[in-house]
């Protein structure tokens, strides 16, 4: 990769021992489940990023496994709201600086409440997006708290 993203220089500022990822996205796929078989991880190590508005017009940054689907129900209770609904696809890049398939929970334009789902805690090391599409950062996850304000929640549906 010849340019860092936001996402890694976050965690060289913050002298974070990180590993950084990458797979071909020629095919296409590029959605969590593809990305965990490239990269020969479990779809419960990997962690996607959804961005969503609550009933206050607020944006929320959620992270869950890619091997669950975001309750709504839960994330807005974990953010305090009446309701959560996603983001617009179309207004993505505007409000995080990121597109689909390269959306990190570090480095957005502007910080937004963020939630880990709950099963983070059985984690030594979480995966998520660089900030670009095809390449994951490897973050041990007790030093996440240094370059990311996040907070645990049951967030999966089941």
């Amino acid at each position: 990769m010849s340019e860092k993203t936001n996402a890694a220089r976050l965690l060289d500022i913050a002298g974070i021992d990180y590993k950084l990822s990458s797979y071909n996205t020629d095919d296409g796929a590029i959605d969590g489940k593809s990305v965990a078989k490239k990269l020969g991880l479990s779809e419960d190590e990997i962690f996607k990023t959804l961005v969503a508005t609550g009933a206050s017009s607020s944006v929320y940054v959620f992270v869950i496994p890619v091997s669950g689907e975001l309750d709504l129900k839960k994330a807005a209770k974990a953010s305090g709201e009446k309701y959560i609904e996603m983001l617009p696809l179309k207004d993505l890049s505007n409000v995080t600086g990121y597109v689909k398939g390269g959306c990190s929970p570090l480095g957005m334009k502007k910080h937004f409440p963020t939630f880990f789902d709950e099963t983070l805690i059985l984690l030594d090391s979480v995966v998520f997006n660089a900030g670009r599409v095809g390449y994951q950062l490897h973050v041990p996850v007790t030093e996440l708290a240094k370059v990311l304000d996040y907070k645990l929640a049951d967030l999966v549906t089941g």
